[in-house]
């Protein structure tokens, strides 16, 4: 193959197993807030130290180690309550362990990165594929100290790691450090504090199969009355018997709604989660529950219909229609997104282009849509594109990991199925291959476009370099498709893709002139010009035909 490495085998990307909802508290009275913000701070202290207690535990953790800080949790608020705070616990510190080996796999590659410029000779240009030297001596010299700091950087990553340390901040990081830079966030420390707390309360509760609507700690009725268990200490609170406040607000999940509304019927389990939106200065609720693992869809049958083969890019989406022999049908289509702005911007603006793919793929009859399984871990590094801050910029802005989950889920209550693909040499050999004879007087086709055909080729299990022109794929009812390159003939090999084995009579030759009266239609069914004497021939009427007998003898 030259130099092509392997590449990875196309596989259906499994579905969402869970769902969330959200609805806004409205109406809320002053009693009403003031006994959500104690119970949020109250038990967000209880997080807190359970948290403390979990790091400091590290890998010693156990089931019996687990047992204790609940029984311990238990007295200060109730067994419900304790068990979700543990349970939220053990989440934030897999999520900070998951995070600590990310890191450690960037600074890893920055650190190949260097020694592999750094040992080249100064000044030597790179390719495409690799990275050159640096340009001068002081430059090698700063990156050689940068070597050092990163490994030194690595090395008590990878010592924290082993010994089961790892950095989780309740609140977020990000957010902490916003208390240095309050002008430029253009917050005051009122408004900050105000947030910082917002974000360290813990209002939730897990669901339970079984209990009534599904929830004994947060219970929301099928009339949309919201009722909260108090811990303990804050039972004086209580407005409703068994140690319960009600709520005056009344909540109705307009998206979702009746599956929700099924599942509390039945007892069946809904966890609940409340907590504050400081910015909007509004209260939201949200309840998400698991669904039942379903098993993926065989590739075959996702292939059955064709598939929309899709090029992510960093402002869009540039996708094309294949049937499901690797044929492009129509022209190409492009959705665009903005990703400049807050980040709710960003993810809107996500959600519509995705929104607007999907309801094109449902329009037109496909059951799948291929992209690249991207990952830019390696690409990211300041190492290998250090002077090129716009291109990392660029790469970095590609919301890969977000764009995944919101089209597996969204696809998904569409009925379509997503097939990830090895993102190899699809631009390049797209271009290569597809670009210039798609490319018509009508239709422009960029090297995005082209990049969307071999993907969904991929997707499909055919090559992407074919040896059939893509010049006219449109399959005839008789026989093949379009032509091989360069001409009519058969000299560049023989033509491969053949009609589906539904077209009728495509094992049969085209009938000849002569079967069919004249001015009748063709076997596609449509009409022909009749053949006519030419002006220029002496004393030949224009309307005269010409048949010719293949029995008829001439000389």
């Amino acid at each position: 193959m030259g130099g092509v490495r392997e590449l990875a085998g196309s596989f259906v990307v499994p579905g969402p197993c869970g769902v969330a909802i959200r609805d806004r508290l409205g109406h809320l009275t002053p009693r009403d807030e003031m006994v959500l913000r104690a119970v949020g701070a109250h038990q967000g202290r209880l997080a807190s130290r359970d948290l403390k207690v979990r790091c400091a535990d590290g890998l010693e953790h156990g089931a019996d180690t687990w047992a204790v800080r609940k029984r311990d949790l238990t007295p200060l608020s109730s067994s419900r309550i304790a068990g979700a705070i543990t349970k939220a616990t053990h989440d934030q510190w897999a999520l900070a362990r998951r995070c600590q080996a990310a890191h450690m796999k960037t600074l890893a590659a920055g650190i190949n990165m260097l020694r592999h410029r750094l040992s080249l000779p100064i000044g030597e240009k790179g390719t495409k594929r690799a990275a050159g030297g640096y340009r001068s001596k002081s430059e090698w010299f700063r990156k050689s100290r940068r070597l050092a700091a990163l490994e030194a950087r690595h090395a008590a990553v990878v010592a924290d790691r082993r010994a089961g340390r790892v950095r989780v901040v309740r609140g977020g990081r990000r957010l902490l450090n916003t208390r240095h830079h309050l002008a430029r966030a253009r917050l005051t420390e009122e408004q900050w504090r105000e947030r910082w707390e917002a974000e360290r309360w813990f209002i939730a509760a897990d669901g339970e199969s079984g209990k009534r609507f599904g929830n004994e700690t947060i219970r929301v009725t099928p009339d949309g009355e919201v009722s909260v268990r108090l811990p303990a200490p804050l039972a004086h609170l209580a407005n409703a018997q068994h140690g319960r406040y009600v709520l005056a607000s009344r909540i109705a999940f307009a998206h979702r709604g009746a599956e929700w509304a099924d599942r509390i019927a039945a007892n069946r389990a809904v966890a609940y989660r409340i907590h504050l939106d400081t910015g909007r200065g509004r209260w939201y609720l949200t309840a998400s529950w698991q669904r039942p693992a379903v098993r993926t869809v065989p590739l075959e049958t996702a292939r059955a219909r064709g598939v929309i083969g899709v090029d992510t890019n960093a402002d869009h989406f540039a996708a094309y229609r294949l049937d499901r022999h690797g044929n492009p049908v129509g022209d190409p289509r492009r959705f665009g997104f903005d990703l400049s702005g807050t980040a709710g911007h960003r993810d809107a603006q996500i959600r519509h282009a995705l929104t607007r793919l999907i309801h094109w793929a449902v329009r037109v009859g496909v059951a799948a849509i291929g992209i690249e399984d991207l990952a830019f871990t390696t690409e990211k590094t300041r190492e290998k594109h250090g002077r090129r801050k716009r291109f990392r910029q660029l790469i970095s802005g590609i919301p890969t990991g977000r764009l995944k989950a919101r089209l597996v889920s969204m696809a998904a209550e569409h009925g379509l199925s997503i097939v990830a693909v090895d993102p190899a040499y699809t631009s390049r050999w797209g271009a290569q291959h597809w670009q210039k004879p798609l490319t018509t007087p009508h239709r422009t086709m960029s090297r995005h476009d082209a990049a969307g055909i071999a993907i969904g080729r991929r997707a499909l299990g055919h090559p992407v370099r074919d040896g059939v022109s893509p010049a006219r794929t449109e399959l005839r009812a008789w026989g093949r498709t379009a032509p091989p390159p360069h001409d009519r003939s058969d000299r560049a090999g023989h033509r491969t893709a053949q009609a589906g084995p539904g077209h009728r009579g495509r094992e049969g030759t085209r009938p000849p002139t002569t079967d069919r009266p004249p001015g009748g239609p063709s076997p596609s069914g449509t009409r022909k010009r009749e053949p006519s004497a030419p002006n220029t021939v002496r004393d030949a009427p224009g309307t005269q035909q010409w048949v010719q007998d293949s029995l008829m003898r001439t000389g």
